[in-house]
């Protein structure tokens, strides 16, 4: 479209961007989701939630949207909600970045919080069960609960779709597995529509979707933390594989992507191309493999991109981060490009 009158309108038909080719034509796609509005993907499922509400009666004029978030949901049901006239409140915690709220706020959404100042741990499952109670004492409110709401892997048809049209086929879908939506959705629609991709999770070390023990981690908007319970959005039946990816991995093929490319990715999706860029020469020669990138660096300029907050946490791994990019090196097609030119 040349002309949109809603925000939502602008919303869908990414990029795909060829991250890594391996001399068998395997290829490492990453479809850019950062170029959504908001910047993340999760706008086209929160759209599609509040849709789905309004079509089954839960939503009428003037009504009260509440959600559990750590940002990126927030962020679309925010401008959702400005667009279609409702009272937005997002139940948060600290862990999530600032820049993320303070957006929020923007866009007039009211925030509350589950824990006080200084503390930055992950409350989902607090965050859960105070927007459950606030919707419910509300006759108002609507609880749109991702993580147990169908209309969320609804909102990802559509990446199957372009996914498609651009590629022909997707022959391995290896994305990070949060509310699970984005994966799941993606891989359902892609099987709807008869193409069968081999479908791999990718979950923090510390999340409990895939099993294994508990624990904290850092990566935002990903995982199960110990305490909460994994949603009816991760659907098991579509999953071949599950993998985890701790965060000290995760945060150095982001940061390693930013230096060798210029493209700035979010930690979860650094979670993503470290598994994909580590198991390129296991998969089938000629194999298109695709990872959804759910948002851009940008938002973690302060955390994953800055060194003082990445040493505080003993983070930072030079090691590690020199094996991405030798990855890189090895892969990009970008830099074989270059070759001969200078």
């Amino acid at each position: 479209m040349a002309l949109v009158t809603r925000v939502t309108d602008l919303i869908g038909n990414t990029p795909l961007f060829e991250l890594a080719t391996t001399d068998t034509g395997t290829r490492l796609l990453l479809k850019l989701e950062q170029f959504n509005p908001t910047g993340a993907a999760k706008i086209r499922m929160a759209r599609e939630m509040v849709l789905d509400a309004e079509r089954r009666g839960l939503l009428s004029d003037g009504g009260h949207i509440i959600e559990s978030t750590s940002g990126n949901t927030g962020l679309g049901l925010a401008v959702v909600a400005a667009e279609r006239g409702y009272r937005f409140t997002a139940v948060v915690d600290h862990h999530a970045c600032k820049d993320k709220l303070r957006a929020m706020q923007a866009m007039g959404a009211e925030l509350v919080f589950v824990a006080d100042d200084g503390d930055d741990s992950l409350a989902t499952s607090a965050r859960e069960d105070l927007a459950e109670a606030m919707a419910a004492a509300r006759p108002d409110a609507y609880f749109t609960e991702q993580h147990n709401n169908d209309a969320n892997a609804l909102g990802y048809y559509a990446v199957a779709e372009e996914l498609l049209s651009d590629l022909g086929r997707v022959d391995i879908l290896l994305s990070a597995v949060g509310t699970g939506g984005s994966l799941f959705g993606t891989a359902r629609r892609l099987r709807e529509l008869g193409c069968r991709p081999q479908v791999i999770g990718v979950e923090p070390v510390g999340s409990i979707a895939f099993g294994g023990p508990g624990g904290p981690y850092w990566q935002s908007g990903t995982g199960t933390p110990p305490g909460a319970t994994v949603g009816t959005a991760v659907d098991y039946s579509l999953l071949d594989e599950g993998v985890k990816v701790s965060d000290v991995e995760a945060f150095a093929a982001a940061r390693a992507v930013a230096k060798k490319l210029g493209l700035l990715i979010g930690g979860s999706a650094g979670g993503s191309v470290h598994a994909g860029l580590t198991r390129l020469e296991q998969f089938p020669p000629g194999s298109t493999v695709v990872t959804i990138v759910c948002d851009g660096g940008e938002k973690y300029l302060d955390t994953v991109f800055d060194e003082d907050w990445m040493n505080d946490r003993d983070l930072l791994d030079e090691s590690t981060e020199k094996d991405m990019l030798e990855l890189l090196d090895r892969y990009s097609p970008a830099r074989r490009d270059l070759v001969g030119v200078r």
